[in-house]
């Protein structure tokens, strides 16, 4: 009886494993098996070779930012294992209104065509969702957000990503000026950033505003990614800017401890409330004009105890724009 229920556990797991692929369009690797299981390597490995062996469908899925191998449904050819409810449906609608909103066109096309895939799949299964869909729709939306909108020939986007997967440089104008690019990652925030390096400025990785590019084309010439990790790039800034780290140190008074409290200022931040009922809150990161912008919001509800420069930094502008509102 007791070899019957591990082996049912196990057999469980790998469905489980399989409905994982089907969610993650970039796959589950070893690594994932491993902590979501408690499992030691060779089991993870034995199971996902168990998987290969039966469901060919599954395949090694490209991911270009870590080195680690994933696995998953490069076609999603298991549908049977998946419900789409008219909530999960919902969301993707808003999504998509809201990549719309900010122009974010590429998103917004990919968002639709994957709702298109969902509606047809839950049409051939006959499932109706259409009549919740429209009362979500109604009673569900984004407040309103003020952002920059500008346009972006989506081959533009086409050809950056197809550079990226094949590692090749990129030849541009930006500013004006001819440029060769090592693309490694795209980042969205109120404008998308192309991440690449370029020879002339010693291959650090740099920011380039995306609509201020015109005539990308891919080039023959390769490049070594190395161990470049996008998202390990993207958490050494507050927003978007990088630049000189700061330890930063805020404190919040108890008018806005709640908020705070459950804010997310930064990845590597640290909160504590204090006795008097005031918010401690540190992290470490670059980018000090984003940090002053968005610590503006806050008021007289918020001190910057640290460190000395970037306080003194937010003093000078505090008293510019004053100035600049007093003139005639």
């Amino acid at each position: 009886m007791a070899e019957q229920t591990i082996r049912n556990s196990r057999e469980s797991n790998i469905i489980e494993i399989l409905i994982n692929m089907q969610k993650r369009p970039s796959g589950v690797c070893i690594n994932d098996i491993m902590e979501e299981y408690d499992v030691k390597r060779s089991t993870a490995e034995r199971w996902l070779n168990a998987i290969k062996n039966v469901v060919p469908a599954v395949d090694e899925i490209e991911n270009l930012s870590t080195k680690r191998k994933y696995w998953g449904f490069v076609d999603f050819s298991m549908p049977s294992l998946i419900n789409f409810s008219a909530e999960e449906i919902a969301n993707l609608e808003r999504l998509k209104a809201e990549f719309a909103k900010n122009g974010f066109k590429d998103k917004e096309k990919l968002t639709d065509s994957t709702l298109q895939n969902i509606k047809l799949l839950n049409k051939s299964r006959k499932l109706k969702v259409d009549n919740n869909l429209e009362i979500l729709m109604r009673t569900e939306g984004f407040a309103v957000k003020q952002a920059p909108k500008f346009n972006i020939d989506l081959r533009v986007l086409d050809t950056i990503r197809e550079a990226m997967k094949t590692n090749k440089k990129i030849s541009a104008v930006y500013h004006d000026k001819p440029r060769s690019l090592c693309p490694l990652g795209l980042v969205y925030g109120e404008k998308i950033y192309l991440i690449a390096k370029e020879k002339s400025k010693g291959d650090i990785p740099c920011y380039y505003i995306l609509h201020k590019m015109s005539e990308v084309k891919v080039t023959h010439e390769s490049f070594d990614r190395g161990d470049f990790d996008l998202e390990e790039f993207s958490q050494k800034s507050f927003g978007i800017y990088q630049g000189e780290m700061y330890d930063v140190k805020l404190l919040f008074s108890k008018n806005v401890a709640e908020d705070v409290l459950n804010y997310q200022f930064h990845s590597t931040q640290k909160i504590k409330q204090n006795e008097d009922g005031t918010v401690t809150v540190k992290f470490k990161a670059s980018g000090e004009y984003e940090m002053m912008w968005h610590l503006f919001k806050w008021g007289t509800d918020v001190k910057i105890l640290a460190p000395a420069n970037l306080r003194k930094q937010y003093i000078d502008m505090l008293q510019n724009v004053t100035e600049h509102q007093k003139e005639k």
